[in-house]
């Protein structure tokens, strides 16, 4: 068969994520035969529509899996010390084992303070400067569920990471510095790039394994990319049909990757698993103590 005319071969992030959450599911179980059912509480402000979608899917999948959830709904008004109070409550529940607080507030509420309000061993998303810290040192308690997932998918589809050049598009402390830190813990080398970058091209040319993470279409195309390259995409976009696409021009670099992951279909599913795994693992750490 012509080496041109073969199409990569697709990660299916819905069918990984399926399998991982049977694994939650039991885990939860036995949680809860213990008498701790595993609790994730998350906090929404405001009325962002696409806020809510993704808290409605969160705590949906909580339901399903055996972890209990709740859900508070604050008003865009509320304000910080209030939210912060809210959060150390949260802290003090023995039945909370993890606590998020959906991204992003409205513009008077620092996120900082919010995200190191809540106690680190909580801190489901792995965003507090403690976790950071830690998964920096190679000690991650929680790894931020996006590039935990990525990771997860490498393994399941047996992509050498170990020896193999990596380049992560996007530098935000929500997927591009944590993901680049995980590859590097799994033995890559990293090279990180972002819209400083003067020739985006020349890194991706070289690169084993592609990690686009900007929010913004067609980043990556096949021709930047050395044949049979990993090519993962996290980003979340519309075209111009206003369908949802990612961050890399999917069908030119279908073409030329060996590994690609769709948008919709591919990472996010993941990252809600990661969510229920991060917090499954925080009530296995609690029923020790």
């Amino acid at each position: 068969m012509d080496q041109d005319m073969t199409e990569a071969i697709i990660i299916d992030g819905v069918l990984l994520s399926k399998h991982l959450r049977e694994d939650v599911s039991k885990r939860a179980a036995a949680l809860t035969a213990m008498g701790r059912t595993p609790g994730l509480a998350v906090v929404l402000v405001g009325d962002n529509p696409a806020s809510a979608v993704y808290v409605r899917n969160k705590v949906k999948a909580c339901e399903q899996h055996g972890l209990s959830s709740t859900l508070d709904r604050l008003p865009a008004t509320v304000t910080e010390a209030e939210l912060l109070s809210r959060i150390r409550q949260m802290n003090e529940d023995p039945a909370v084992h993890g606590i998020l607080v959906q991204l992003p507030l409205p513009g008077h509420i620092d996120s900082h303070k919010v995200i190191e309000t809540i106690a680190s061993e909580k801190d489901v998303d792995g965003f507090h400067v403690a976790n950071a810290g830690a998964l920096m040192t190679g000690r991650p308690q929680f790894r931020p569920c996006t590039p935990y997932g990525v990771m997860k998918m490498l393994k399941a589809y047996d992509i050498p990471v170990a020896g193999k050049h990596a380049v992560v598009i996007g530098r935000s402390n929500i997927v591009g510095k944590p993901m680049a830190l995980l590859l590097l813990e799994a033995g890559a080398t990293v090279t990180i790039c972002h819209s400083k970058t003067a020739d985006l091209s020349f890194h991706t040319k070289s690169a084993d394994i592609v990690v686009a993470a900007v929010g913004k279409r067609n980043v990556v195309t096949g021709d930047m990319l050395k044949r049979g390259a990993t090519v993962i995409d996290v980003g979340m976009n519309k075209n111009d049909e206003e369908k949802l696409c990612g961050d890399i021009d999917f069908p030119s670099v279908n073409r030329v990757a060996g590994h690609v992951t769709p948008v919709p279909g591919g990472v996010g599913p993941m990252t809600i698993t990661m969510l229920l795994v991060n917090t499954l693992e925080s009530a296995e750490r609690a029923a020790q103590m």
